[in-house]
């Protein structure tokens, strides 16, 4: 048995607004990641009640990988898995940017930031790395291995996020991210919220603080 990969094409699913209103300046633009097991309309929710985004353009891209969760007929998606993971990383990337390339296409955005959670944690890294902007913001996931292991990282100001009852993204790994970006001098911040595994309010009222000075630095 021989096994082998092949290039395909498949479609993917991304929800976009613009803001509530126009102003004078191109709207700043936040593209959002879902974590494992849920959807881009999660994902969506979740940014858009971010205080102060109204303002803001919003992208939640879906995972590639759609499934049924349980034996119910809501639909969720994954980022990948360890199978044939360096053409995964590649697909997810090309995707991310196509749509930002969409998006931009049909409004003019000024600073770009990237927003994941969980799973979507590392999609967001390695967009952030791959390409042009201005801020990037993980909520209960690390820094994936091969951006890790790199010697220099290009990455904009970086917020990382946990719950302190979260017992997978635990306090000795965000210690240690948020070592290994001040190494790689990357700005970054830590934030420690009374939660879990989970995006609460107490997190979007830090990323609405967050966002809020990188559009102003945006600005200046």
């Amino acid at each position: 048995m021989t096994e082998r990969s092949i290039a395909t094409t498949i479609h993917g699913r991304y929800l976009v607004a613009g803001p509530a209103s126009g102003g004078p300046a191109p709207p700043p633009l936040l593209v959002g990641f879902h974590g494992y097991a849920e959807s881009a309309a999660l994902q969506f929710q979740r940014q858009r009640a971010i205080p102060g985004t109204s303002e803001w353009a919003h992208v939640a891209i879906q995972g590639l990988h759609r499934f049924y969760r349980g034996r119910d007929e809501e639909v969720v998606a994954s980022w990948m898995t360890r199978q044939d993971r360096d053409h995964a990383i590649a697909d997810n990337l090309r995707y991310v940017a196509a749509v930002i390339a969409e998006v931009r296409a049909e409004l003019a955005i000024g600073p770009l930031v990237f927003a994941g959670f969980s799973q979507g944690v590392a999609t967001a890294f390695r967009a952030a790395a791959a390409g042009s902007c201005q801020g990037m913001i993980a909520l209960g996931g690390d820094v994936p291995p091969e951006l890790a292991s790199r010697e220099t990282l290009a990455l904009p100001p970086v917020l990382l996020a946990r719950g302190a009852a979260d017992d997978w993204y635990n306090a000795g790994k965000l210690d240690h991210d948020v070592m290994l970006l001040r190494q790689r001098n990357v700005q970054v911040e830590s934030f420690t919220f009374d939660g879990g595994h989970e995006w609460t309010d107490a997190f979007a009222d830090a990323a609405s603080r967050f966002l809020a000075r990188i559009r102003e630095g945006f600005r200046c």
